[in-house]
Formats: structure tokens, sequence, C-alpha cells
């Protein structure tokens, strides 16, 4: 997965107008009649920061009504941008995993909050040379609302991978929803764009056109149509697919299927997102690997950006069993160093994540037991877009020494996560946490990489082969390279692994791209079922 300023995956890295800079996007500009008003700035003072409530809701544009989610009304007061940038900057210094590497900005050095908060973060970066802090982002407060508690979203059903995103563009499909315009339309995996609208995806450079290819990429409104000349993945003639967008419900479980290896029964399923909807998808589908007795599941998660924490927690368990799992931690979490045994955003002492042996009550009733497959050993495919929670369930298994085979390319390398925080009608995404493993381990910031990879990049490697994404098979074919290659891994072990090329691992050198789904931030991070959970 790749983070994008402002919640959007940009072609050439240019902001959208789309009104994500608006600092009061969460209600009216009139201040709260009954709140009073500042008569004051706040003093700004070289290494003192204060406490944030002291700053909080002091609003240049403050909002007036109901909160959506929490029916009280809104806490603002008229304010300013510095004192904006005010709290921006205490809240950072007392929150921020990386307090210590904050530059000490000067509040009122800045015209917006949006561009103080894009400024006040760690420039360390990772041994691969990539920021440490890659996931820093904003979005309106009613634009998250709405995101955060929607079963569904605004969209086509197609799932875009950005293999090149400057000039010249390389932009192919990498699988849809079932039920979707996408599917509608027959556009297949591996079909490779070649205009928008008319414009060239492949070669535009101007600033205008940029803007109306991220546009089609980002549609807002169901009916909204958009026309995109492709290529299939077979070759064959460039042909019109017209898109219109449709309320789409994302299928986190496609392609539930089993092989046989020899005398060995293999499962295998796409796991695309740590969706609520999951819960009870993922328990249907485990129970139905168990009737048919598999020796080894594959888990595609080469496109699961991540989402619920406590989904990968009983993923990990399902896989694991209770044998292997019982007294052991799935994930801590670690919080600066000036809350060595305290939630500071929860108030609550930090308490490890188990390996949860029922359900949670996200899309099933809490407390049902969950089935096992009680492996030694699990299969995962991956790749750039592989990241946050589906990581931990890498990590949190080899964290009890189940053995973790990687078949693909270099994940995205998050082992971070925050607390959603609203002020002035803006949510800020700010690294509060890492999470860590039954044995302590949480250091993969460049991600987990097969280990016979041609390079790792800072990546942790693991066993596995690492191999191109193939766009020219179907997911869930068994004649699909990543897939392939794991069934004859369970036949054959590592020597199973086809020689690495420069195309198997993905780059993470500031000057090189890795590719990335296109997809809005709230499918990659989405706020956890409780209010006191963070995301991941």
């Amino acid at each position: 997965m790749r983070w994008a300023k402002n919640g959007r995956i940009l072609i050439l890295f240019l902001l959208l107008a789309s009104g994500l800079c608006a600092c009061g996007g969460g209600g009216g500009s009139s201040a709260n009649s009954n709140n009073p008003v500042s008569v004051a700035d706040p003093t700004y003072r070289v290494g003192l920061y204060g406490d944030p409530g002291t700053y909080a809701a002091r609003c240049a544009n403050p909002r007036s009504g109901v909160d959506p989610i929490s029916h009280q009304a809104y806490p603002d007061q008229a304010g300013s941008v510095l004192w904006e940038n005010s709290w921006i900057r205490a809240w950072e210094h007392a929150y921020y995993l990386w307090y210590a590497q904050l530059p000490d900005l000067a509040p009122a050095s800045y015209s917006t909050a949006l561009a103080y908060f894009d400024a006040d973060k760690s420039s360390a970066v990772t041994p691969s040379g990539t920021p440490v802090d890659k996931f820093h982002f904003t979005y309106p407060t009613n634009v998250w609302a709405s995101l955060s508690t929607s079963n569904s979203t605004v969209g086509t059903g197609a799932h875009w991978e950005i293999i090149h995103s400057s000039a010249p563009r390389e932009m192919v499909l990498a699988y849809t929803d079932p039920n979707t315009p996408a599917v509608l339309s027959n556009l297949t995996r591996g079909a490779s764009v070649l205009k928008i609208d008319g414009i060239d995806f492949v070669n535009a450079t101007d600033q205008s056109s940029v803007n109306a290819i991220n546009a089609a990429l980002n549609p807002t409104a169901v009916g909204e149509t958009h026309v995109f000349t492709v290529v299939d993945s077979a070759g064959a003639a460039s042909h019109d697919v017209s898109l219109s967008a449709a309320a789409v419900v994302s299928q986190p479980v496609l392609n539930v299927k089993t092989f046989y290896v020899g005398t060995q029964t293999v499962g295998y399923f796409q796991f695309n997102d740590h969706l609520a909807a999951a819960e009870g998808v993922l328990k249907s589908t485990i129970a139905q690997l168990q009737t048919a007795h598999v020796s080894d599941v594959i888990v595609d998660m080469r496109y699961n950006g991540g989402g619920y924490l406590a989904i990968a927690s009983e993923l990990a368990y399902m896989i694991a069993g209770p044998m292997q799992t019982t007294g052991k931690i799935f994930e801590t979490t670690l919080f600066n160093d000036q809350y060595p045994t305290t939630d500071p955003i929860s108030g609550q002492t930090i308490v490890p994540t188990p390996f949860y042996a029922t359900t949670q009550g996200f899309s099933l009733d809490a407390g049902q037991t969950l089935p096992s497959l009680n492996l030694a050993r699990v299969f995962v495919i991956i790749g750039a877009d592989t990241c946050s929670a589906s990581e931990s369930v890498i990590n949190s298994l080899r964290g009890i020494n189940v053995a973790v085979i990687a078949i693909g390319s270099q994940s995205c390398g998050k082992p971070y996560g925050f607390y959603p925080q609203d002020n002035c009608g803006t949510t800020y995404f700010s690294i509060e946490f890492k999470g860590v493993n039954n044995q302590g381990f949480g250091d993969y910031t460049d991600g987990f990489v097969p280990e016979n990879a041609s390079a790792l990049n800072g990546g942790v490697p693991i066993p596995g082969c690492a191999v191109a994404d193939d766009f020219s098979h179907a997911l869930g074919d068994p004649a699909e390279a990543r897939l392939a290659t794991a069934l004859n891994y369970v036949a054959e072990g590592p020597l199973a692994c086809p020689q690495p090329t420069g195309l198997t691992v993905a780059p993470m050198l500031l000057n090189q791209e890795r590719p990335a789904m296109v997809r809005p931030v709230w499918l990659t991070n989405r706020i956890l079922k409780r209010p006191v959970d963070p995301l991941r």
C-alpha cells in the first residue's frame, strides 16, 4: 500500500482540488453560541509545549451543530490558525511516537493547519532510505465520519494497481469485486489503461489532465461516469469501457479453493480487507477448509492494506489453533517513552492483544468459538500493498514460531498505528504507537521480503520465494505465478523457487517507486469497532 497526503493516491503526487484542504470541513462557519470567544493568542516558546487541551477546539472557522458520531454539540470556540497550529504542536509532542525527532516549528510560520501538520513529523529514514513516517495524513472530519461508519464506498469495483505513477505511466487492473460495474463491463485482470476520458493516461503531464485523471480514478458520486481506453492482458486491440460509479460493498474474501498436491490437500483464499464483514466470511472460510482437512493453507494478501487489528488476531488464531496460541501475545502496543505502561489516548493500562479464539462482534455476535486449522506453517502471498494489519498476521505468527512462507515481493512496512483525532473540523492521523509480537519484535519498517529476493532493500527476510505479480492469469488460477509457486513449494520446498529477477522485488529507495493500489485511505486504515481502539 502507498499512502498519499490527504487520503488519495495521486498519479503524479499532485494534490487534487477536492476540498480536502478545507480546515473547517465539519460544519458551519459560525461559532457555537454557548462557547466564549478567545481574546488572547497563544505564545510560542522554544522547547515549551503545554497541554494539548489548552489549545484544542480554538478554531479559525468554528463549527456549529451536533457531531454525528458523539451526538454532542461541537466543542469549537472562536480562535485562529495560530491556535490550531499550537494544538498540533502540543498534541504531536505529547503523543507522536517519534516526538523527540520533531522540529520545533513556530505555529505562526504556517498559514494553514494542514501545512503545519504536514511539516511537523520525523525526517528520519529507514535502512532503505525511505521516510520512517510515510503515513502522516488528514481527512475532513465530516468526510471521515461518513467513511468510517459506512458499509460501502462510491466506486466501480475495479481495483487498479499503479505500476509507474509518472510518465510514461503504467496501471493495470488487479481484480474486481463481484456484481459491480467493472464486472458488468467485462474488465479482466491485467487490463492496461491507455486513456481516461480521452486523456492520454500514459504521457499526460499538464496539471489539468492530471487532475482529471485523479478525479476519474476517485469518483465521488453514484452515477458519475468515465470512459477508460484499455488493452486486455492478451494484447488485443484497445477498446473503450464506460464505468459508472455505484455504491460498492467491498468483498473481503474471494476465491476460496482447495488444490491437491500429491496426497496433500491445500487450501487457498484471497483476503482483500480486514473489514468488519471479514469476521463472518473468514470464519466460514476456515470452517470450510477445516472440513476439507487441508494440510496447508495459502492466504493471498497481496492487495490487503490492513484494517481491524482484532480481525487479524482472529485469522492468526484460526490458522495456528489453540495449542500454539493459548497464553501467547498476538501483539503489544508500544507508545513513546513518556508512556511506558499506559495508553495515553484511552488512559488505560497497556494490555497485550491476545490471539482471539472467539468472535469479537464485528459482523457476528461476540463470543462464538472460532474454527482452527492447527497448522505449523502458513503460506502468504504478499506484495507492496500488503500492509499494516496484514503484516501483523505475519509478524504475530512468526512470534509463536509458526513458519510463515512468503511468496511474492516486499511488503509495505507498517508496524505502526494511530488514533484519529478531530480538531476544528479536521481529523489528524499521526503515528502514536508500534506493535510488537510475542517475542517483542516489530522492526519491519521496510516490510517483509522473501529471503531469495535479488535485493532486500532493508526488508526483513523470511523463508519463501520472490515472484513477480502475474497479471496474465486470474487470481486463484493455479497457473498464476505466485499461486503456482506456493503449490510447488508444498511439494518441493525451497527448490520450487524460480530464479529471482529485478522485477520481483519492488524498490524502496526515495527516487524509485513501488506498485500501489488506487484506493481511499479508509480501505487501508479504518477506525476500529470500539472507540478506544486505534487504527492499523
